[in-house]
């Protein structure tokens, strides 16, 4: 029945669900370009309202978690799979004492695009963010075989096309895809912006990069990625400070090197970002091994 192969999954693949949180503490896995992984234990309110440019993936493990999204309040069981599109305002916690577990793929929309192939030149959209679905759960999963370690390129490759199909499945929505011409040059801009993500990029160099003017790369991207160019290189800023939190590096200097003003600025960017402070999540994932 598919109901029990879904159980049965879940209490194999996913490990440690059925234990009680001990404290709040985030695991974040090493991460592959545009693949993040990251597995969180919380009780109560955990993130603030705040907007990433990714899509979140994610499967509640134990408890009941609950956010606000497009609106309402949300709640997902054990099992249930959370899909959150990017640039989509939302909070997030445990639904009740026993606290929350969960894991969550944090994926790239120019990876969906192509993994979707030409045809399919626009971004599935999931209308309804909490829904059963057995292959997520073992996508998931696998991802997670070694959260200590960095997944190997056929992995990734195959853990990206499951994500992506499941995706689209659940959008059910006719797709318009965008022309190619335009596709290529949307693209050669976001490429321009995450190699050169750490320094002010100016709208004339995406002009001659892209071959578009600034107004119409702007709808195409946004189009495409759906999110913004100046966005999408501040999100790629805050992803590079959150790998070097991960080394220790103290956050004056993590501002100085990712291009912030100053360490307020870094604190304010972070926290609508990712829904807490810098400060709170590197003492979070400090304490990831108990996970």
């Amino acid at each position: 029945m598919p109901g029990e192969n879904l159980k049965e999954e879940v209490l194999r693949g996913l490990g440690r669900l059925c234990e009680r949180p001990a404290h709040d503490a985030i695991l974040s896995a090493p991460s592959n370009p545009g693949v993040e992984r990251m597995e969180a234990r919380f009780t109560g309110d955990a993130f603030e309202p705040h907007r990433h440019d990714t899509y979140a993936i994610g499967v509640t493990l134990h408890g009941i978690q609950t956010f606000r999204y497009r609106g309402e309040k949300r709640q997902s069981l054990p099992g249930n799979i959370m899909v959150l599109h990017p640039d989509e305002v939302h909070d997030g916690g445990a639904g009740t004492d026993d606290g929350l577990h969960y894991r969550m793929i944090y994926l790239e929309p120019a990876l969906a695009i192509e993994a979707l192939g030409a045809d399919r030149a626009m971004l599935p959209f999931v209308r309804e963010p909490v829904f059963s679905d057995a292959p997520l759960v073992s996508a998931i999963s696998a991802a997670f075989g070694n959260p200590d370690a960095q997944m190997d390129e056929l992995l990734v490759d195959d853990i990206v096309s499951r994500l992506t199909l499941g995706l689209a499945r659940h959008a059910r929505q006719p797709v318009k895809p965008m022309g190619r011409p335009a596709v290529r040059q949307a693209g050669m801009a976001r490429d321009y912006l995450a190699d050169n993500a750490l320094r002010l990029v100016r709208s004339r160099e995406l002009e001659a990069v892209s071959g578009l003017d600034r107004y119409t790369l702007s709808r195409h991207f946004r189009s495409l990625y759906a999110t913004s160019p100046h966005r999408f290189l501040l999100m790629r800023r805050l992803q590079h400070a959150k790998e070097l939190m991960k080394r220790g590096v103290p956050l004056a200097e993590i501002a100085a090197e990712t291009g912030f003003t100053d360490q307020s600025h870094l604190n304010r960017q972070f926290k609508k970002a990712f829904g807490m402070t810098p400060g709170r999540w590197a003492t979070l994932t400090t304490a990831s091994r108990d996970v």
